[in-house]
């Protein structure tokens, strides 16, 4: 007999795709809680920046794992899936279905493919050791020497993806197994869920690249600056830092370029940051995609992929 698995609805994709919107709508249909996969919407007074969504956006949903980490805290993948499958477990058992929300692709894997994290992987001096080469040979180095020794992982980093960076060579170090072969270790074990997943995607990328312009037009508007400012002037994690939107416009906040120049290399590195994203859910051919410049009617499709079942995850 096969095993019943708890049934986990999932919207995903880049930002300024219109994920948030859509899960209320999906949760709004199917009597549905939301469950955050953001990697930055987690951390308090980070709001404007990682387009936390407000009590109106929210439209009376129930939204968990968000505005609740303090930024000075560094917050791990590890404790993200514990507390995930805790607001997961909480919305079935009062009759709800969960439904994640966000573009961390990190996040959503290791959630989706129970993966498995052991503490004795840790090693505080070497992690220490490498952040401090990273400050004086760049982050630059520490990526193309994991990329020596696995290339699968690499190929998913970014140079600013400093943790992730030194998560990996940490691993490495203290275990002689490089982070993707963990990973494969770490999935032997059946996820107790089953995923049905949709990526917000875009046929024309000139269509996501202007709502992500606007965007970050809309966030200036909205106080952005004076966030940037106030984040700044506290001491703050080495996670919480790494937000786009912040380190764009300390420049200027430093008298070091003009606004426009930052705002400029802002929308720049967001839509790069919305490349990766895409890139990341991609790979996954279980996930279902969904182009928002052509599809006229985004809840009945994405409804679809869940109630037919799609490939499950």
């Amino acid at each position: 007999m096969a095993e019943c698995k708890l049934p986990v609805f999932a919207v995903v994709g880049p930002t300024a795709s219109g994920k948030t919107a859509l899960a209320v709508e999906v949760c709004k249909a199917i009597g549905g809680e939301v469950v955050s996969c953001d990697s930055m919407q987690i951390y308090r007074g980070m709001d404007i920046a990682t387009a936390k969504p407000t009590p109106e956006e929210m439209q009376g949903i129930p939204h968990h794992l968000i505005d609740f980490v303090d930024p000075c805290e560094n917050y791990s993948v590890a404790r993200y899936c514990e507390d995930a499958k805790r607001a997961i477990n909480d919305i079935h058992s009062r009759g709800k279905t969960p439904v994640i929300c966000g573009g961390t692709g990190l996040y959503y894997s290791s959630l989706a493919d129970n993966v498995k994290f052991f503490d004795e992987e840790s090693d505080l001096e070497y992690r220490a050791f490498l952040f401090d080469r990273a400050e004086k040979e760049g982050a630059q180095v520490l990526l193309d020497e994991l990329r020596e020794f696995d290339p699968e992982r690499a190929q998913f980093l970014h140079v600013n993806d400093l943790n992730r960076i030194v998560r990996a060579l940490e691993i490495y170090h203290t275990t002689g197994k490089n982070i993707s072969a963990q990973n494969l270790e770490s999935k032997l074990e059946p996820t107790p869920y089953e995923f049905r997943t949709v990526c917000l995607d875009a046929k024309d990328r000139q269509f996501l690249y202007d709502r992500i312009n606007r965007r970050v037009d809309i966030m200036l508007q909205n106080g952005l600056l004076d966030e940037a400012k106030a984040f700044f002037e506290n001491e703050n994690g080495n996670t919480a830092v790494q937000a786009i939107g912040y380190k764009e416009l300390k420049p200027y906040l430093d008298g070091e370029a003009s606004l426009e120049e930052c705002v400029e290399n802002l929308k720049m590195q967001t839509r790069r940051y919305a490349k990766r994203q895409l890139t990341w859910f991609r790979r996954d051919g279980r996930i279902k995609m969904i182009n928002i410049d052509e599809e006229s009617d985004l809840l009945s499709r994405a409804l679809g992929v869940f109630q037919s079942g799609g490939d499950v995850i």
